[in-house]
Parts: structure tokens; C-alpha cells; sequence
């Protein structure tokens, strides 16, 4: 229990837009390694949006997971559990407060975009949209790993430099390719821009 609150458990959670209980909308956005939930919300100016609220968590120490997100997911645990809980209560609170699953989006950059892929194959159902920003699903080591269930009906943008030395492009596609068989609306686009950092 001790090392648990000594992971994401408890971390601030930064607000944004609309207040959740007149959104009608909501996005949920996941910062990357080494920066900070405000560091994300800054995204936010690209929106005109004054109906969405826009929620930021904060990872402890700034990662959500210690390793990359190529790594055999034992080495990334506990970590990844936590901050998977830590976006699944996000979304219960949101779900909570009244708004269906079809309005939430789930939004990250790097390695917050590999958790906001992550969660939404793990936890399949209809979302407003998910965006991963230089993200991809996390796998177990090189190998794929297995999702079941359903995103029918969700959007998911995967944008990523195909000079990301940190995300392989095949990773990217494969990505794709998994998140199509569970049902969604996806591109994936590879731009020439340059690498981004590490996930």
C-alpha cells in the first residue's frame, strides 16, 4: 500500500475550460516524460471550445513509467498500473458526473500518449476520440500483445515523426493495425518533422 500512494496516487490533477459539472465535453490530457500537466494543458489554446472541460493529472517525479515503452511491461510495473488507475479514475469521475464515454477524449504526447493508447485498448468503449502524439500502444517487449473488446465508433489520431528514433514507425503502424481489428475510426500519420523524445 505504501509504495502505491508513493506512485501517481494523490498527484495534483490541473482544470482547465468548463467546470466538469456544466461540460459538455471533457478531455483528458496526459503530459510526457520529464514535463508537467501544465505543460500539456497548453494544448488547450488550440481549441475553441468553451463547453469542454480539459483535466491534466500530474505523474509523480514527471514519468508515468520508468522504462520505455518497448520494454517488457514487467520492468514498467508497478508504475504503469498506477498511472492506468490514474486515468481510469479520471474517467469513472467523468462518467460520474454524467457524461457518457462518447463525449470524453483522451489526448497525450510521447510517453502520455502511449498511456492514453494504451488505456482506451485496455479498456475499450465508444470515446468521444483518442489521440496519441508521437505515442504508441504499449507492448510487452517485442512482442504484441492481445486486446479484446470494442472501440466501435471511436475516432484515434496517431501522429508520429518517422525519424522518432524512440518510436519506431513500424511500431506505429502496428499500433494501427491493432486498435483497427478492435473496431475504430484511426489514421496514422508519419511526418517528416523530426524526432520528439522518448516514450
Amino acid at each position: 500500500m505504501g509504495r502505491e500512494i508513493a506512485l501517481h496516487r494523490g498527484m495534483p490533477v490541473a482544470l482547465v475550460g468548463a467546470p466538469v459539472d456544466q461540460a459538455q465535453e471533457a478531455m483528458i490530457l496526459l503530459h510526457g516524460r520529464g514535463a508537467t500537466a501544465e505543460d500539456i494543458l497548453g494544448l488547450t489554446q488550440e481549441f475553441d471550445a468553451p463547453d469542454l472541460a480539459f483535466i491534466a493529472p500530474q505523474a509523480a517525479n514527471s514519468t508515468w513509467y520508468p522504462n520505455r515503452f518497448i520494454a517488457p511491461v514487467a520492468s514498467n510495473e508497478p508504475w504503469l498500473t498506477s498511472a492506468l488507475d490514474v486515468v481510469d479514475g479520471l474517467v469513472n469521475r467523468l462518467l460520474a458526473a454524467g457524461l457518457p464515454a462518447s463525449r470524453i477524449f483522451l489526448l497525450g504526447f510521447s510517453q502520455g500518449g502511449c498511456l492514453a493508447l494504451e488505456y482506451a485498448a485496455r479498456h475499450p468503449q465508444r470515446y468521444g476520440g483518442v489521440i496519441g502524439l508521437s505515442a504508441a500502444l504499449i507492448e510487452n517487449g517485442d512482442q504484441p500483445r492481445t486486446y479484446s473488446g470494442s472501440l466501435e465508433g471511436t475516432s484515434v489520431f496517431l501522429g508520429c515523426s518517422d525519424a522518432d528514433f524512440h518510436i519506431p514507425a513500424a511500431r506505429v503502424d502496428r499500433s494501427a493495425q491493432l486498435l483497427a481489428r478492435l473496431g475504430v475510426q484511426w489514421i496514422a500519420h508519419l511526418s517528416r518533422s523530426g524526432p520528439y523524445g522518448q516514450s
